[in-house]
């Protein structure tokens, strides 16, 4: 996987199916019903790490994903996650006022979110090289979501009312968040995680030109900092929904952009073939107006 995602020589080509921790595993149930709920076991050490390794004992897989949620963020920002049987993740304290975004505290990683880093640490220590390890968050966008419509939503009611209304109030929000975004993958890093991915699991909820301004510069600016401070780290990049801006989406220089059902594999190929060609023309403009300044 990594010799892949370094664009090494390989023998076969990993496929990368986002799946987490083999849900659907006998022994994954049990050992989620002995944590009590799914927070717990996020938080709880051994058991993260035990459910981590679950599915490689079944199958030969090419990679390990860390135990987790996307929304650790706004739940260690003191939002109150919860879960709801069968409505899924839900919060106690939603952000809809400028009072509220004013009370998000500025997320210390290794504070709030230690329980992440230890899973990170130990999971790595138990693969012992096995498979590399991935660690992950939501993208910007996806985390405004939850964060202001309280949970999970299939309008986005109150997001798109400030996205149309009070886009300044939205961008705060998602400047506050791509930074914890940027210091949370990179406290994971640290603990371990040889790949990191930005899930963007709502941006194909937005038009194209929304796309670019309220999730893409967000996600570019994210993988931008990673790169500038792990070169040798891959980021993974995907967005739900978002084939039709995979050009947009190479503009990000993510190593890897993840594909879903809507889009053809052999259809990504001309797009970001054609795509790579123009960001290298790019490139060598931008170095040769830097070489030979007018």
């Amino acid at each position: 996987m990594l010799r892949a995602l370094r664009f090494e020589p390989i023998d076969t080509t990993p496929v990368w199916m986002m799946r987490q921790a083999g849900r659907y595993l006998p022994e994954y149930k049990a050992t989620r019903a002995e944590a009590g709920d799914f927070m717990s076991l996020c938080k709880d050490t051994d058991r993260a790490t035990e459910v981590t390794l679950q599915p490689l004992r079944r199958y030969d897989l090419d990679a390990a994903i860390l135990f987790s949620d996307i929304l650790t963020i706004p739940d260690a920002m003191g939002l109150g996650l919860y879960f709801e049987t069968g409505e899924g993740p839900k919060f106690k304290h939603p952000i809809r006022e400028q009072a509220d975004l004013d009370r998000l505290p500025v997320l210390e990683p290794n504070d709030s979110l230690d329980y992440v880093m230890r899973a990170v640490t130990s999971i790595r220590k138990a693969l012992n090289g096995q498979v590399p390890l991935f660690g992950f968050s939501g993208s910007p966008w996806t985390l405004a979501t939850y964060m202001i419509e309280g949970g999970s939503s299939k309008d986005y009611r109150y997001t798109k009312g400030f996205l149309y209304s009070n886009p300044d109030f939205l961008h705060q929000l998602l400047d506050k968040l791509a930074t914890s975004v940027i210091d949370y993958l990179d406290a994971q890093i640290v603990a371990g995680a040889q790949i990191v991915q930005i899930f963007d699991s709502w941006g194909g909820a937005l038009g194209h030109r929304q796309f670019i301004e309220f999730s893409h510069i967000y996600n570019k600016r994210i993988v931008a900092e990673l790169k500038e401070r792990h070169p040798q780290v891959p980021v993974v990049l995907f967005t739900k929904g978002g084939g039709l801006w995979l050009d947009i989406q190479a503009d990000s220089e993510a190593d890897v952009l993840g594909l879903d059902w809507t889009m053809p594999i052999d259809r990504a190929r001309q797009v970001l073939t054609k795509s790579q060609r123009q960001l290298t023309k790019k490139h060598k403009k931008i170095a040769k107006q830097q070489s030979y300044p007018r």
